[in-house]
């Protein structure tokens, strides 16, 4: 196990150098200068002496070669650079809005699979039943509807039923944990639906192959209780393709959930997101791209541990 596990996490190493070569070089590829924009703003005039100082101050005028070694030289010891745009250090930027991020992707992550789970089994069991129907009904609507929709209905009813709606200024856990929660339940109620609805469909379609399998047949044969012959042969076999998904999930969240926070009024990393690439930021881009990258590639590493305690043929192979 020991051994799998060392191979598995130095593997993320040349993918995330990969990431990071490539984000560099796309970047520099797009069209537009983020001197200007900061510069002419406004609409005045700025010297061209002006714009060759601030690009020398910024370190654009060097050769690429020599900027990407500085910025990756920079992130093996922690220091992803200075905002283009704001001025301050990248990580501050980042740390500022990442708890948030974290915090709605957990809750949501939790609320998720506590529903999935249950619901895809069930659905499975009574496969065909009127049970059957409502919970695959409740998952294609899960489908179907937008987070960011579902938000919007969420602070309408919140509106109209109570004449409340959630604190629009985040407030930490450990300071205030009722006032966090009274926010950020809802986002992590309307990402965490379609959340599920993914996860339980993944959970009975994959159920629904394994209880066809032989060795199942065989246990029920040989009169094992029912209750085993799931926990212990059928669930923990279907659960390889789940764990896939609510891990990949849960990785995009951090990240991809742009539209749902403007919903909600919550700067967080896609909001962050979103205005750095429109200022094109690029020292900013460049860092959230590897944060995301990072969360994607270590939440892939942690679902193959998984796998191998899933599974004890992955480890041995």
């Amino acid at each position: 196990m020991l051994r799998y596990t060392i191979r598995r996490f130095f593997l993320m190493i040349p993918t995330l150098f990969g990431v990071a070569v490539l984000v560099f070089i796309l970047l520099r590829a797009m069209p537009g200068d983020i001197v200007e924009m900061r510069m002419l703003m406004d609409g005045g005039q700025v010297s061209p002496e002006a714009l060759a100082l601030e690009r020398a101050r910024l370190g654009l005028d060097q050769p690429l070669l020599y900027q990407f070694y500085h910025w990756i030289t920079g992130i093996m010891v922690g220091d992803f650079g200075t905002s283009m745009w704001t001025g301050r250090p990248v990580i501050d930027e980042i740390g500022a809005r990442l708890g948030l991020s974290l915090q709605v992707a957990i809750m949501a992550t939790i609320l998720a699979v506590t529903i999935s789970i249950p619901l895809g089994t069930i659905s499975a069991l009574y496969n065909n039943t009127w049970i059957d129907h409502v919970i695959r009904a409740f998952a294609i609507a899960g489908l179907a509807v937008p987070s960011f929709w579902l938000g919007m209905l969420i602070i309408l009813g919140l509106l109209l039923t109570f004449n409340w709606i959630p604190p629009l200024t985040y407030t930490p856990i450990w300071e205030d944990p009722i006032r966090n929660l009274s926010q950020l339940i809802w986002p992590a109620i309307a990402v965490g639906y379609r959340y599920s609805a993914v996860a339980t469909r993944m959970t009975r379609s994959t159920l629904l192959e394994v209880l066809q399998e032989d060795y199942i047949r065989t246990a029920r044969a040989k009169g094992v209780y029912e209750r085993l012959v799931l926990s212990r042969h059928a669930i923990r076999n279907a659960m390889l393709p789940v764990v896939t998904v609510i891990g990949l999930e849960f990785a995009f969240l951090i990240g991809g959930l742009v539209v749902t926070e403007q919903v909600f009024n919550l700067n967080g990393i896609g909001m962050l997101f979103a205005e750095t690439v429109t200022r094109g930021d690029y020292t900013m881009v460049q860092a959230l791209v590897m944060l995301v990258a990072a969360f994607f590639i270590l939440v892939n590493f942690v679902v193959d541990l998984l796998y191998s305690v899933l599974d004890p043929r992955i480890r041995y192979s």
